[in-house]
């Protein structure tokens, strides 16, 4: 086995080591905490470059987000690492958080007064739903109680108390733009629970929505130009754009003494004594502790010869896969456009299933190409790809097609750009945070090993980053304690 002699702190002296499998967001900031908590940090990223689902491009000279353009500001974890490295002085709200959406042939202003599309009231989605649609809304208070148990798909409840009009014109496309996936397949525990918890408690729906609004609780979501409706900077993002904040994360791990490879796949985990050993193809790493930060399917392909029944459950873990397309257009070209973008019911079966005016949405973009205006349109969601089949030209002409239908632009852009995020979503059925919990069960008799990321905790930047800080906590707790007394495997490579 090839010795590994990277890391600034090797030696028999130096502190616990531990590696840290995937180098997106979650990766990053979990080897960020590590080294803040006295350990010796090695970060493997199996691709040639770092950041995951947030990448920073550029179209026509113009700065954009080629992945993830926003995050969650009511969460602090996210912002507060932002700032740690350095990035304090980029944070932007949006210019504007006026969104639409496409419905029926028109754009209709995003309602507000609902908790992730689900209204408290009929009143606060009159102009989107049907005069029949707002009626059964009003039938809610009619309905004898419905039993959620364990966990009810968000989708299925919420047409059962209020029909399936509010589902398919509102819940749907602001849940599509979180999972990229089916809001009747949707566990509402997982991805509004807010909302689940209310629902507990409240025999009609609408008083459960009524109860998280008046505790100003705030929904996780992170959707292009939309917001809950709570009220308050919903969103925020970073001059230059989201995608830059990996690099900078990843400069900070590199100036406290870590190191991060990339091009360097984990390809075997094994037991090494009391430690682990990542083995990967040019060098094998022995480590008193590992954080598993990657995509569900590689740590289950990691832990299948330790943790089977932990293994088959990520296995089941599905993604969505999805494609961004990015156009810029000569500014005087096009004619006025509303607000920040616009989302897209599937039941209307357009291609897209959301617009994001960038040029308009963040400052940072008009203000470096302000001749130009640049937007993007996202397609495919879980079960409904094939479109991503498609060569870039027929991505970019459908996301032509339908924005002259919503808004009436018939320029043509002067650059495009498609970017494919193939299994970039994981998906959050009913059952969801059941099978992650007993995966991590089936977990709790391997020390010093962790699982972090996405497909567990929450798709936003900020869940990403707390779940980091929970596996690297975790971990150091029981490393820097037994190294203090001596752990075999602390701070050596081979």
């Amino acid at each position: 086995m090839n010795a590994d002699t990277s890391g600034p702190q090797a030696g028999p002296h130096a502190g616990p080591h531990a590696v840290v499998v995937g180098g997106g967001i979650t990766g990053l900031a979990a080897a960020r905490r590590l080294l803040a908590a006295g350990a010796r940090v090695t970060l493997v990223e199996a691709g040639g470059r770092l950041g995951g689902k947030l990448l920073a491009g550029e179209i026509a000279g113009a700065p954009v987000d080629l992945g993830a353009e926003s995050l969650l500001a009511r969460r602090p974890e996210a912002v507060a690492l932002a700032e740690a490295v350095g990035l304090g002085d980029r944070l932007q709200t949006p210019g504007t958080t006026t969104a639409s959406v496409w419905s029926r042939g028109r754009l209709v202003p995003m309602p507000k007064g609902h908790v992730m599309g689900v209204p408290g009231d009929a009143g606060a989605v009159a102009g989107l739903l049907s005069e029949e649609g707002l009626r059964r809304i009003g039938r809610d208070s009619e309905l004898p109680p419905t039993e959620v148990g364990d966990d009810t798909a968000i989708g299925a409840y919420v047409a059962e108390r209020m029909g399936r009009e509010v589902v398919d014109r509102l819940v749907e496309p602001l849940l599509g733009g979180v999972y990229a996936g089916d809001a009747y397949r949707i566990s509402m525990k997982a991805s509004v629970p807010a909302l689940f918890e209310a629902a507990r408690r409240h025999p009609t729906l609408t008083g459960a929505v009524r109860a998280v609004q008046a505790a100003g609780a705030a929904v996780p979501a992170d959707v292009a130009g939309a917001a809950t409706g709570l009220g308050g900077a919903a969103f925020a993002g970073l001059a230059g754009g989201i995608g830059t904040l990996p690099g900078a994360v990843a400069d900070a791990v590199r100036a406290a003494g870590g190191t991060v490879l990339t091009d360097t796949p984990a390809t075997a985990l094994l037991r090494a004594g009391t430690g682990w050993r990542v083995v990967t193809p040019g060098r094998t790493l022995d480590a008193d502790a590992v954080v598993l930060a990657a995509p569900a399917p590689v740590a289950a392909r990691l832990l299948g010869g330790h943790a089977p029944d932990a293994a088959a459950l990520l296995a089941e873990i599905a993604y969505a896969s999805m494609a961004l397309v990015t156009l810029a257009f000569r500014r005087a070209d096009l004619p006025d456009l509303p607000g920040s973008g616009f989302l897209v019911p599937p039941v209307d079966g357009h291609t897209i299933k959301a617009s994001t005016f960038s040029s308009q949405k963040w400052r940072w973009v008009g203000e470096a190409a302000p001749e130009l205006f640049v937007l993007r349109t996202s397609v495919g969601r879980h079960g409904e790809e094939t479109w991503l089949h498609r060569d870039d030209e027929d991505l970019v002409a459908a996301s032509l097609k339908d924005l002259g239908a919503a808004t009436g632009l018939a320029a043509r852009p002067v650059a495009t750009t498609v970017t494919r995020w193939a299994g970039g979503l994981p998906q959050y059925p009913v059952g969801h945070l059941d099978r992650v919990a007993r995966a991590r069960t089936a977990l709790a008799g391997l020390p010093g090993l962790r699982l972090a990321g996405a497909a567990y905790d929450g798709v936003g930047i900020p869940a990403c980053v707390a779940s980091a800080h929970r596996a690297a906590d975790a971990v150091a707790d029981e490393i820097i304690a037994t190294s203090e007394t001596g752990h075999p495997g602390a701070g050596h490579s081979s």
